[in-house]
């Protein structure tokens, strides 16, 4: 199993980096994680098959690019991937082919009909991959969502504070990838992750490797703090995912 990171910005994309967005590739199926700003531009340069896309929220920086994505799949006649979705997001998605209508091209016109397999945030098996989804701790209904395949799990926090699903989607997997937004412990109720939460979760959960993502910047300065912090509470390998890089799970 592997993980290519394109985007792992939080919030909007800032120099360069796009907003989240992750593929998971193994035993021959892709799946993307959360399809937030930029992410369908560095997508479109990897000429990749995508067998299902999870949502694990709906917030601009976790979403916006699936209108971009769905248009970008009825135009190439691309075979239609899965799509696991919060409640909610059907009728967002009419309200935004509603304010891009494009009645001369009916193709273009209501994408996410044509694009998508469109269903709830529910288990699936996805070619070699089994997929699920644990709800957590957010602002708004949000899940993280445990990527196992035949040799190696993968689990992927989204946005989430500390909550007890964070144990139950990373228990005893390979590589967590999770959200390191902040500095120190959320102390409000948004729902967000410091570098330590990360490390104290995958510690508790068995986890094999730790992946910080979700960062507010790319600097040498916040990469080098949020290792420093994260590698305090856990002792397994720890990376900070960067656009473009590729990680073995």
């Amino acid at each position: 199993m592997h993980l290519t990171v394109l985007g792992a910005q939080a919030g909007v994309p800032r120099h360069g980096r796009p907003s989240s967005g992750y593929l998971v590739s193994d035993a021959g199926t892709t799946v993307l994680l959360d399809c937030g700003p930029g992410v369908a531009t560095a997508l479109s340069g990897l000429g990749v098959r995508l067998d299902a896309v999870v949502v694990s929220h709906l917030h601009l920086d976790h979403v916006h690019d699936l209108i971009v994505l769905a248009k970008q799949l009825v135009t190439e006649r691309a075979p239609v991937p899965l799509l696991l979705v919060p409640d909610g997001a059907r009728e967002l998605f009419e309200t935004w082919q509603s304010l891009f209508p494009v009645p001369t091209f009916p193709l273009l016109d209501r994408p996410f009909r044509r694009a998508f397999d469109i269903r709830g945030h529910e288990p699936v098996r996805v070619g070699g991959l089994a997929l699920s989804t644990h709800p957590v701790a957010h602002a708004v209904a949000a899940v993280g969502v445990r990527v196992e395949g035949p040799d190696a799990t993968l689990a992927y926090t989204g946005d989430t504070g500390v909550c007890d699903g964070l144990l139950l989607l990373a228990r005893d997997a390979d590589l967590l990838l999770a959200e390191a937004t902040l500095d120190a412990p959320d102390t409000g109720s948004h729902g967000h992750l410091c570098a330590a939460d990360a490390a104290r979760a995958a510690s508790a959960a068995g986890v094999r490797a730790l992946a910080l993502t979700h960062l507010p910047d790319g600097s040498h300065s916040t990469v080098t703090a949020r290792r420093a912090a994260a590698a305090a509470h856990f002792t397994g390998p720890v990376h900070i995912v960067r656009p473009g890089q590729t990680l073995p799970c």
